[in-house]
């Protein structure tokens, strides 16, 4: 049973048609072979954030920014698990933009993902840290996490 942690970048190559998209959708879509993909709570605000910069930037329709942004209110809880940001996980994002050339929400994203690894580690499991940003995805490795990234499955895009 594959645990992920997508961060938001992630996410969103679920719902938005780009490099990375569907490997995304195939890990999201495989209830069948039981993968559970855990997100921060935070992600509540940047993946419609992300929709809204793609709807701005006219690469979507605001009626799709609306139909992608509900589907993925509608998938929490059935797709996403949340996990959430506690203020012990901020001051832990904050040591890690010491170590690690991270902003501060991927620096959250991190953190929690390591706890959250932490404390699958105990249970004998172990998480697949998900990012489409490789600056986050080194900084994950260097902490010891397992990680992928959509854009290395760009080969399952082509029809």
């Amino acid at each position: 049973m594959p645990i992920y942690f997508f961060d938001a970048s992630a996410v969103v190559k679920y719902y938005h048609r780009e490099p990375g998209t569907a490997w995304a959708k195939q890990v999201g879509d495989a209830r069948a072979s039981h993968n559970e993909i855990y997100i921060a709570d935070l992600s509540l605000a940047e993946v419609p954030a992300a929709l809204a910069i793609l709807a701005r930037a006219r690469q979507i329709s605001i009626r799709m920014r609306d139909s992608l942004y509900a589907a993925f209110l509608d998938h929490i809880g059935s797709k996403f698990q949340l996990l959430r940001v506690t203020t012990s996980l901020v001051y832990a994002a904050g040591e890690l933009t010491q170590l690690h050339p991270l902003k501060g929400y991927d620096a959250v994203q991190l953190a929690l993902a390591l706890d959250f690894n932490a404390t699958l580690t105990q249970q004998g499991l172990s998480a697949i840290f998900v990012s489409g940003d490789e600056r986050l995805a080194q900084a994950a490795r260097a902490e010891g996490m397992a990680t992928d990234n959509p854009f290395l499955h760009v080969d399952l895009d082509k029809p």
